[in-house]
Order: structure tokens, then C-alpha cells, then sequence
């Protein structure tokens, strides 16, 4: 039987498509420095419905370096973080470590799972003192071969988000986590536009990432409302992350393309005619039993540049750092540099926000 049939399991919670979507309301740094805030974000997420909270382990140091200069300074007036240093920005966003373990008591008493992202060693060492149930490998990490493995070898359930990675780097991840350890694996379609449209969500990746690499997938959505979550269920999507606030209107590094709580409402997902159609639509599969589900031949991977450099840096034992301007060693053009996070390199239609049909630049904190 594929193991996409079989479906995952966290803290004894099923996750497939023979269950309601599992709702995942990302905190990112929509806390905007408030352990009392953070803790309303978690109560809120749990009231409107969300299955998880997830949280990303970082600190400045862990990201980048403490410069302001160069490619470490954003020097983009078009840019909501012009003129400030990555390293002052990592400050600013990251969810402090001794917030963590209220912030998951929070989440558990109200029903809800927990668990984060981490970004190395020393993050994975501390959610596991936490007892998580699961991690999330962020889009930009998922050429950090090394981190996957170390996560891996946790034996969790892994979340892994697709971002920019074409499908051989998609391969080489899902390889490295199975041969690591990893026996329950889901990838989250993820578009690398903050926030993405609609039509660049390329949903239709969705049973082709689930027939390729025979895992639970879903979407980690970046668009403005819902409609696209919606359609990404009817697809096939078992998971749907959406990064969420209390008010958009108070600001914050996401809050723009996040959910307020009226907006998430698990129970809709699972109500929706286009769920209520795959449901149907399953139910008239082949006579053995097998789901059949129809779908075009494109697969809306991003555009991608090289990060071989990035590869063989991680695996010499040299820890990544934001920003990774490998392009410039392998002759690749890369503007706007300091925009990219540390795995992974943008195309000049993708650093350029200038440049024609160019998504907006993607966040420095999103995972």
C-alpha cells in the first residue's frame, strides 16, 4: 500500500484525506514582542478552530551575523524593512526560547498541538527537552541536508514546505529524511510570494507531489483569504497552514497576509462542496478500491537558481548563515540579497521587485 494511502499520525491525531483537513495557525512573529500577546494568539487560534500552533525556535545569532553592512543590511526602498540589518530584524521577530514552554502549556490545555521549526542543531536539541510532537522544516531549509537529517533522527513526524525547490531537490530532502529515520512525512505546497495570489498557487501540484513521493501533502498558503486552502482540500491537501493574528491592523512582520481569527473556522474547510466533491469524487475510484484523481500535467515548481555551493557548505560542517549570497560564486546575478534567507537563492525576477511580473519579496520570517 503507498504510504500516502495510510496516512499520518501526530500525538495520536490521524492526518489524511479520509479525515477533516488538520489546521495548522502559524504565530511567526505576529506576537510583536509580547509573551501576553503570543498567549491571546494561541487562545484565539484554539476558539476559532485550529487543530496546531505552530512556532519557529531561532535567535538572531543562530541566523545571521551581528552586521550592518553589505548584503546584512536591506538596502531596498521598496522594501518594509529598509535600512535595517538582518540581525536587528531576527531580533525583533524571533519568538524568545523561555516563551516557548508557556506558549505550548497554553496551546495544550486548550486542546491544541504544538510544535515549531527549528533552524539548527541547538533548536532541535531544545524542542525536544519541550516534547514536541512533530517539526516543520521551513521552505528555505529544505536544501539543509543536515538539519533534516539531525530532525529525522528525532523519529517525529516531519512537515516539510516545498518553497522555491525544484523536484530533484524535493527528492534529495524526502531521501535524506526517510533514510534518517523519518517514517511519517508530509509536504506542504508552499509559494515563496508574500502574500501569493491566487494564481500562482499552482495547486494542481498537489496529487503530483502526493504520486511522485507517495506522502500526506498539503498547503502552506500565503494568499489572502481561504479560497485557495478550499481549493487545495478538494485536491487532495490533508494540511493547511495559514499564518494568523489577533488584527491585522496592529501591525506586525506577517501580518498583512495572515488570518484573523473569525477567518479560519476548521469546520469550513471540511464543509465545503469542493470537499464534499473529492469526497464523491473518491467514492467512484476503481473497483479495487484505489482513489483516482484527475489532474494536469504542470507542475508550477517555482523558478530556481543553483544552491549547490549552499549543499556542500552544510555538508562540510560549516553552519548556514543568512544571508547565503552563493550566487555570486557560481557567476549568478543576485540583487537585493539581503532579502533572501539563508537557504536558498532567488532568481532576479523573484530578488528584484522592480522586475517585470516580479512576486513581491519574500518575508525573512515566514516557515
Amino acid at each position: 500500500m503507498n504510504a500516502a494511502d495510510e496516512g499520518v499520525s501526530i500525538a495520536g491525531r490521524r492526518i489524511g484525506r479520509d479525515q477533516p483537513p488538520f489546521i495548522i495557525a502559524e504565530l511567526s512573529g505576529n506576537h510583536n514582542g509580547s509573551l501576553e500577546r503570543a498567549l491571546q494568539i494561541v487562545e484565539a487560534a484554539a476558539h476559532s478552530g485550529a487543530h496546531a500552533l505552530k512556532l519557529q525556535t531561532y535567535t538572531p545569532d543562530t541566523m545571521t551575523l551581528d552586521l550592518d553592512a553589505g548584503e546584512f543590511r536591506i538596502d531596498d526602498p521598496a522594501s518594509p524593512w529598509n535600512g535595517r540589518s538582518l540581525y536587528e530584524l531576527y531580533g525583533t521577530a524571533h519568538t524568545p526560547w523561555e516563551w516557548h514552554r508557556p506558549i505550548f502549556d497554553r496551546a495544550r490545555a486548550l486542546g491544541m498541538l504544538c510544535f515549531s521549526t527549528p533552524f539548527d542543531d541547538t533548536a532541535v536539541e531544545f524542542l525536544e527537552s519541550l516534547g514536541v510532537p512533530a517539526y516543520k522544516i521551513a521552505s528555505f531549509e529544505n536544501t539543509d541536508l543536515p538539519l533534516i537529517r539531525r530532525v529525522a533522527g528525532t523519529g517525529k513526524p516531519m512537515i516539510i514546505s516545498t518553497g522555491m525547490a525544484s523536484i530533484a531537490e524535493l527528492g534529495e530532502a524526502v531521501d535524506a529524511a526517510r533514510r534518517a529515520g523519518c517514517k511519517d512525512l508530509i509536504l506542504l505546497k508552499c509559494t515563496s510570494s508574500y502574500p501569493a495570489s491566487p494564481e500562482n498557487t499552482h495547486l494542481n501540484t498537489i496529487p503530483h507531489m502526493r504520486g511522485l513521493f507517495g506522502c500526506e501533502v498539503g498547503l502552506s498558503d500565503h494568499t489572502m483569504g481561504v479560497g485557495a486552502a478550499v481549493a487545495a482540500v478538494a485536491l487532495g491537501a490533508s494540511v493547511i497552514e495559514k499564518h494568523f493574528t489577533l488584527r491585522r491592523s496592529d501591525g506586525g512582520v506577517d501580518s498583512a497576509f495572515s488570518l484573523e481569527p473569525k477567518r479560519i473556522l476548521a469546520k469550513d474547510f471540511g464543509n465545503s462542496p469542493l470537499v464534499v466533491r473529492r469526497e464523491r469524487h473518491r467514492s467512484r475510484g476503481a473497483a479495487d478500491g484505489r482513489e483516482r484523481e484527475s489532474h494536469t500535467a504542470g507542475l508550477g515548481i517555482e523558478p530556481q537558481v543553483s544552491r549547490r555551493g549552499l549543499r556542500a557548505a552544510g555538508e562540510s560542517g560549516a553552519q548556514a548563515r543568512r544571508p547565503a549570497d552563493l550566487g555570486r560564486l557560481e557567476g549568478q546575478p543576485v540583487r537585493n540579497a539581503s532579502i533572501v534567507r539563508k537557504l536558498g537563492l532567488l532568481s532576479d525576477r523573484y530578488s528584484n521587485p522592480g522586475a517585470t511580473g516580479s512576486p513581491r519579496s519574500p518575508s525573512l520570517f515566514t516557515a
